[in-house]
């Protein structure tokens, strides 16, 4: 039976909504939305944090994730996600099959998701699976401007079938991301070139905070669904 390792890379930066991985949003840190997820899934086996924080590491723990101090060369702006998840890889006396990462600023994924998009990779013997969500605006609307923001172009060039009428299109959305743990070490990349399937979720879902307005509206729907 295959062994889940679910890692949720949180630095202690962030630029654009400061210290947002430990921010409270409805009653508890961001962070803890994600460790709770994990740790309520069926089929995750490990909840592991990784961060260069004191304060992310403690809250981390009293939610009841394992955890791992991350190397500062490996904490900055430059850093990639993978190289969090390599460090954490090369930290564990137990190897796990699949890697499943969970990034903190999707408190409205929970442990429902995790499952279905894990049961997912066994049904088409996936090597990886990425989350999605539908667009929220037609991708035939959207073009670039010139310096002098004139739209001549963009009329021209703009598909006006109403918006139900247009062919559907999907973005990444942050939330999960699993991938067969030599392929991941392999290929340094969730995105593998072959084998790799996605997992739909809703656009309510699928937030992911990146600045105060992301917060501000998951902090409404959580909100609305403790009512």
């Amino acid at each position: 039976m295959s062994k889940y390792l679910a890692v949720i890379p949180a630095r202690g930066g962030s630029k654009r909504l400061p210290r947002k991985n430990v921010l409270n949003i409805c009653e508890k840190p961001l962070i803890a939305w994600s460790i709770e997820a994990s740790l309520n899934s069926n089929l995750i086996d490990k909840t592991l944090v990784t961060s260069d924080d004191e304060e992310i590491l403690d809250i981390s723990k009293k939610y009841g994730a394992e955890t791992i101090k991350r190397p500062h060369d490996i904490s900055n702006d430059t850093a990639t996600t993978y190289e969090a998840i390599e460090h954490a890889i090369n930290a564990l006396e137990i190897k796990y099959d699949y890697i499943v990462l969970l990034q903190p600023t999707s408190p409205l994924r929970g442990s429902k998701h995790i499952d279905e998009a894990i049961k997912l990779l066994e049904e088409k013997n996936a090597d990886a699976i990425v989350s999605v969500c539908e667009v929220e605006h037609p991708v035939q609307w959207s073009m670039t401007l010139k310096n002098d923001n004139d739209m001549s172009e963009f009329v021209k060039n703009i598909d006006s079938r109403r918006s139900q009428e247009q062919e559907k299109h999907y973005r990444l959305n942050g939330a999960i991301y699993i991938c067969k743990t030599d392929k991941l070490v392999e290929s340094k990349s969730f995105f593998l070139k072959d084998n790799i399937f996605a997992y739909i979720m809703n656009k309510e879902d699928s937030i992911d905070i990146d600045e105060e307005l992301d917060f501000k509206l998951a902090s409404l729907i959580l909100s609305s669904r403790k009512d």
